[in-house]
């Protein structure tokens, strides 16, 4: 796939620059976006608050409404509508999505049955393709309604999940790579359990692909002795994360070489300002062409 920008210097010449990243959550995607968005000329697309707002508001909504109506005060009120109900999900706290995901697992500890934990993770697949593909309306509604020329896509992590990254007709990546330059911000070697201590501290929304999360499934209740209703829901999902970190890392990979180029996270973390992340994605795409 031939990239949108050729060279280093049709990227530094560009009037509108446009460019989606995607990487593990926790590496500095949306710290990166904020960064650029503060300078003023840049519109950042999150795909998780799409997701959360445009695909799965209802959903959460209904989720919270449904918690509600377990409490006879609230119920009367919202049988009456004389209360609203809903999420405030923004760019930095995707809190709601994460919550209505939620996770398998004992029930007393806020646990879902495991097969409605697979029906809400199947909503979420069909919902981040969707708002994937969104990227290409919100580029032209930057530029038409708010006068934005440079463009950066916050791609979820699950990203990777959701695509193939070895097929040249993939609908998602044709779609990204034809309209920005896709950046993979990789994992520095044993970052793994910083990684593990930022999911724990602020779960992001995860989508796993069924036949992946039936064989963790199945392994943790194997290794542990316990039936579905009897598994910590937090162990699992970290337990879950963990392996899930091995089995993205050459997805990624594949994503970048074959769509677009590769960046350090340390290298964002050292951006300070949009000058510095496009001199960054200048310097990627000079490795790209050596």
């Amino acid at each position: 796939m031939e990239l949108i920008y050729d060279s280093p210097q049709a990227f530094l010449d560009a009037p509108a620059k446009r460019v989606a990243v995607f990487g593990m959550s926790g590496l500095g995607k949306t710290v990166l976006s904020n960064k650029l968005r503060d300078g003023g000329d840049w519109f950042h697309y999150s795909v998780d608050y799409r997701i959360g707002t445009a695909y799965m508001g209802e959903h959460i909504a209904d989720n919270l409404k449904a918690q509600a109506m377990k409490v006879p005060l609230l119920a009367e009120l919202l049988r009456s509508d004389s209360i609203y109900i809903g999420s405030n999900i923004t760019f930095d706290n995707l809190a709601p999505l994460s919550t209505y995901l939620g996770k398998p697992g004992d029930p007393s500890k806020g646990g879902l049955p495991f097969a409605e934990y697979q029906r809400r993770q199947a909503l979420h697949r069909r919902a981040e393709v969707n708002a994937l593909l969104d990227t290409v309306p919100f580029i032209h509604r930057a530029a038409a309604l708010y006068g934005y020329g440079h463009f950066i896509c916050d791609t979820g992590g699950s990203i990777c999940e959701v695509v193939s990254p070895d097929d040249p007709k993939d609908e998602v990546l044709q779609t990204l790579a034809s309209n920005t330059l896709m950046i993979w911000i990789e994992s520095p070697e044993g970052h793994d359990a910083e990684l593990i201590r930022r999911f724990k501290l602020n779960p992001k929304p995860i989508y796993y692909p069924p036949a992946l999360l039936e064989t963790l499934w199945q392994d943790y209740l194997a290794h542990h002795g316990v039936t579905d209703a009897q598994v910590d829901p937090d162990d699992f999902a970290v337990h879950a994360f963990s392996q899930v970190i091995h089995n993205r890392a050459p997805l990624y990979r594949a994503m970048a070489q074959n769509w677009g180029v590769g960046v350090t996270a340390a290298a964002v973390e050292a951006v300070r300002d949009g000058r510095d992340a496009e001199e960054m994605i200048a310097q990627a795409l000079a490795r790209k062409s050596m």
